[in-house]
């Protein structure tokens, strides 16, 4: 099975010499990062959050293996849809999927169920990979989408999996949280609220995240892929997350009164 583009053209150019000059203008070709466990990275039209995601990826060695955790926007029947076998095509290439990998996973609890057909129209991974690819040409994934119906306890098992498949499978694996932070408020609350969830994210704290997002109604698409990526992280031993680069779409749009945050930050 070829999971082909949906959002090519849309959210990335649609043509593999323009993609590739587009993502050159966004990293810093500079950088000579170091290892991360996990990476939270936005998933809007690279014109709005691309210098973000550019930005943390550019702060990681990207490996040969990426799991990528994102939001489902269009509804799951379960809470965790995985793919275990197949190629994912962007127009940098193709990238198979990890099957020893995402079977472990599967395997590890039984909230998540291999469900292909859950991946076909969602953008939340989809443009996470031109940018694994950039870096790591032919890079293996793993896919999963999160049910905005998740509760707190099943990201606990979904992140203790991947740690535990992680640990078994014992090469360099890289987690990729895909989110969006507040959408359509102002700037100075997206900056205040966003603040809130972020500081959560950098004391490692998957719990407080979780509840922050809730208490304080902030309307951030991925915080559950997000929470479950921390406990993961937390399970290989993450000792440190730090903000590599936040801003919002008021950047690009010159709008301020609605404005939708974007958010890079590497765990190691």
């Amino acid at each position: 099975m070829i999971r082909k583009p949906y959002v090519a053209g849309q959210f990335y150019p649609s043509g593999r010499e323009r993609l590739r000059e587009t993502i050159a203008a966004l990293i810093d070709p500079q950088s000579s990062p170091p290892k991360a466990i996990a990476l939270v990275s936005p998933h809007a039209g690279y014109v709005y959050s691309g210098a973000v995601a550019g930005a943390v990826f550019s702060s990681a060695k990207i490996p040969e293996t990426c799991v990528i955790l994102g939001p489902s926007h269009r509804g799951i029947d379960r809470l965790f849809a995985i793919q275990i076998r197949g190629i994912w095509s962007t127009p940098l290439g193709e990238s198979p999927v990890e099957e020893s990998l995402a079977a472990r996973i599967a395997a590890a609890t039984d909230l998540v169920e291999e469900n292909a057909a859950a991946h076909l129209a969602e953008h939340s991974l989809e443009v996470q990979l031109p940018f694994i690819q950039y870096f790591r040409p032919g890079a293996a994934i793993v896919p999963i989408l999160v049910s905005a119906e998740a509760r707190y306890e099943d990201l606990v098992s979904l992140g203790q999996a991947l740690a535990e498949a992680i640990r078994q499978d014992g090469r360099e694996i890289l987690i990729v949280a895909s989110t969006d932070m507040s959408h359509y408020v102002s700037q100075r609350t997206a900056e205040k609220k966003d603040m809130s969830a972020i500081r959560r994210v950098l004391a490692l704290d998957p719990a407080g995240l979780f509840e922050t997002v809730i208490a304080e109604g902030i309307s951030m698409c991925g915080f559950q892929p997000t929470t479950a990526a921390l406990v993961a992280g937390r399970g290989l031993g993450a000792s440190k997350a730090e903000v590599i680069r936040y801003q919002t779409s008021g950047e690009a749009s010159g709008d301020y009164a609605q404005v939708v945050g974007y958010a890079g930050i590497r765990i190691i």
